[in-house]
């Protein structure tokens, strides 16, 4: 079960951690705080059933909410630090190409969580289709994953290095 749960960990800079925390803070006090405000400001306008302040506030609330429950799940399972990397190998915090098979395209990006923003490159997540199949995949391996469309996808992998930052 340990193992499992290894692979969900999400691995974040101590400035994108910091900052997810802080975001959580803030709407957990001060933004249920003004939220609450808002709802209470526009049932005070009268008939809630046509009052468009009073249901965009309350749009507005369960938006918060589901990023509150979002945030503290991410937060509950990310490990602040670098992901343990091997060169060669493909794993979070790897920059990583692949060349699609029956295709010349080839694709470069981040293997690592989508609350690292800033990376200068495109980000894949470690749970995303692609980014399951090729994790623990070595230079030279092909992985197939399946498309939103059901079709499959072939990909081998031509290179896996630590990422380096902007």
């Amino acid at each position: 079960m340990t193992e499992t749960r290894a692979e969900n960990v999400n691995w974040l800079t101590q400035e994108a951690y910091d900052r997810l925390k802080a975001e959580l803070e803030y709407l957990s006090g001060p933004g249920r705080i003004e939220i609450a405000q808002k709802i209470e400001a526009a049932r005070e306008e009268g008939d809630l059933r046509e009052n468009g302040g009073y249901h965009a506030a309350k749009e507005e609330q369960g938006k918060i909410e589901g990023r509150i429950l979002q945030l503290q799940h991410i937060l509950e399972n990310s490990r602040v630090g670098e992901a343990p990397r091997t060169d060669g190998v493909v794993g979070p915090g790897m920059t990583v190409t692949v060349a699609f098979e029956d295709d010349d395209e080839e694709l470069t990006f981040l293997l690592a969580s989508r609350e690292e923003s800033g990376a200068p490159i495109d980000v894949y997540s470690p749970q995303s289709p692609l980014g399951s199949a090729i994790n623990g995949k070595k230079v030279g391996e092909k992985a197939t994953y399946t498309l939103p469309n059901g079709r499959s996808m072939t990909v081998e992998i031509l290179d896996a290095t630590p990422y380096a930052g902007a």
